[in-house]
């Protein structure tokens, strides 16, 4: 059994899905297993790597989107009882472009080093973060971007809802369709039940948005400036719905809270924060 389960987010994509699982495979195919959800993908253009294919008439006619997605791709795997048997889990939306060297080698080795971290993110050469990783390679952030996750199966399983429905709430809320604030949840759970959130520059993952902005109309998406409205706008309501809060800011400062309190309750872990 391989330690890390890949899954991989594709909806009518199947050239750069294909490319991304091609590098997995090169060069960390001998440490994961890798599974790629079709997203209401055309059944012509389904990736040559197509584990299961969501093809249900709201799938078909909206997507997944990356919370439902991995709900999706997560929930298969426990439904098959071979969620258990994994160290960690590697979350990629397909436009995810990583380093042409290991990926999943080095991050395990962080979350080796680390073993609170239940949340760990590749650092992008372009985010600011990286100017804070000067010291340490590794260091707890209260927030990170959703590009790429590598999730420790402890932590999902400390959170997850298993008896949910396997779309909308197996680990993240599936009414946040486009995902907004979704990352600051996710990570507010792991602070809560003592678990860090961390970003490292082991390896690094960018997201390449040329593939929104040059085949919205193949995703059968939105334009790339009317999905980054919508994102905001829905990912705002829902927050005011979910948690009654009026801006990122205050959803922010939810999730800090829990960050602080969690080196309370760890002081030797201060070298890593922030």
């Amino acid at each position: 059994m391989k330690p890390v389960a890949t899954i991989v987010l594709n909806r009518n994509l199947p050239v750069v899905t294909d490319a991304l699982c091609e590098h997995l495979t090169r060069f960390d195919g001998d440490l994961t297993d890798i599974f790629v959800i079709e997203a209401g993908s055309d059944r012509r253009q389904l990736s040559q790597y197509t584990t299961w294919h969501a093809d249900w008439n709201s799938a078909m006619k909206d997507g997944l989107r990356y919370c439902r997605g991995m709900n999706y791709g997560l929930s298969q795997l426990q439904r098959a009882g071979t969620l258990s048997r994994y160290q960690a889990f590697l979350l990629l939306a397909n436009d995810t472009e990583l380093n042409p060297r290991p990926t999943i080698e080095p991050l395990l080795q962080v979350l080796h080093e680390h073993p609170r971290v239940g949340i760990l993110s590749p650092c992008s050469r372009t985010w600011g973060e990286r100017s804070l990783l000067l010291t340490e390679k590794t260091k707890y952030f209260w927030f990170i971007h959703n590009v790429a996750y590598m999730l420790r199966r402890e932590f999902i399983e400390s959170v997850c809802n298993p008896d949910g429905d396997p779309v909308m709430d197996f680990l993240f809320d599936g009414n946040n369709f486009r995902g907004y604030g979704s990352e600051h949840e996710l990570i507010a759970k792991a602070y809560a039940n003592d678990f860090a959130a961390a970003i490292t520059t082991a390896a690094y993952a960018e997201e390449n948005e040329s593939h929104l902005i040059h085949n919205a109309q193949s995703i059968q998406t939105e334009s790339y400036e009317q999905n980054l409205k919508l994102y905001i706008d829905e990912g705002l309501s829902w927050m005011k719905r979910k948690y009654g809060f009026n801006s990122r800011w205050t959803m922010q400062q939810y999730v800090k809270s829990f960050y602080e309190k969690f080196f309370e309750f760890h002081p030797e872990l201060e070298q890593f924060r922030i």
